[in-house]
């Protein structure tokens, strides 16, 4: 089989099953593993290099308003690979080609290519589609034993951090203007032992003022923009942390292990309960 994946948490899921050798063609953003590197690049951003989170939003405001994409995607590329599958997502306009752009590429070049779409907006969800993308390519044994790992690690977390006292979290999934989490983080808040002082599971993330953020009187911030690594939300925590006099503003890799549905928000997960609990966890922070 010949795949197409248009999406970095599928890349990952792809790789994690066992199929990454059947991975032909990849997007710009997909880079782990390593070896997702070595694929032809599909798929390009509109957006240009160097922007700050206040240029990057309005970059994206205007974009969405007026209709342009905000990924290119290479045609010619796509029809030298001559997939089988071709893995998009229908989750967030933001964060990958559209579906329909997708669509019409494929029926423009006379592509044969299946087209399989993701759309998680909770965690069952996600571990949900990691066997539903298995089960395109043959690997559902593979993916049921990851499955199952994954949830052991969960439950590891929940009885680790039980009976433990439950600060305030607010997480962060933008700077500038701040945003409140939605889709899977405040579940993984919960998991970790925390409370998400903002933010409801399932829905989508919501802006907010700054005055609701520190209206809802967090005991910890989590700065987790969507995108940025290690490095570069430790760069942003630092322009967040004078309004949260007294209140630890702590960095995650945000686009490692909180933004992308695929196996690693467990990695997530056991980085926040290292986080919120010290003392139960050796997962490094």
């Amino acid at each position: 089989m010949r795949i197409v994946s248009l999406i970095p948490s599928a890349t990952e899921i792809l790789f994690a099953i066992g199929a990454g050798g059947d991975v032909v063609g990849v997007t710009f953003e997909c880079d782990h593993p390593p070896a997702a590197r070595e694929r032809r690049i599909v798929s390009t951003s509109a957006m240009p290099e160097g922007l700050t989170p206040k240029e990057i939003d309005d970059f994206v405001g205007t974009a969405v308003s007026s209709g342009m994409d905000l990924y290119h995607l290479d045609a010619g590329a796509l029809a030298d690979l001559d997939a089988d599958l071709v893995v998009t997502q229908d989750l967030c306009a933001v964060c990958a080609i559209d579906v329909t752009t997708v669509d019409d590429a494929l029926r423009h070049l006379g592509c044969r290519a299946e087209v399989a779409t993701v759309d998680p907006h909770t965690l069952d969800e996600v571990l949900a589609s990691i066997t539903e993308i298995a089960a395109r390519t043959g690997r559902v044994a593979q993916a049921e034993d990851l499955v199952a790992t994954l949830r052991a690690r969960l439950a590891a977390v929940v009885e680790r951090v039980a009976g433990r006292e439950r600060p305030r979290v607010l997480v962060l999934e933008w700077t500038d203007p701040p945003f409140a989490p939605g889709h899977w983080i405040p579940e993984m808040v919960e998991l970790a032992g925390g409370v998400p002082s903002l933010g409801e599971a399932g829905t989508k993330s919501s802006r907010i003022t700054w005055e609701d953020a520190v209206a809802s009187a967090p005991d910890l911030v989590i700065c987790a923009p969507c995108g940025y690594d290690l490095v570069g939300s430790t760069a942003l925590a630092e322009d967040v942390r004078h309004r949260f006099p007294g209140v630890p503003v702590v960095p995650v890799d945000a686009d490692g292990l909180f933004a992308r549905p695929g196996p690693r928000l467990v990695d997530g997960v056991e980085v926040l309960a290292a986080i919120l609990h010290p003392a139960t966890s050796s997962t490094p922070t």
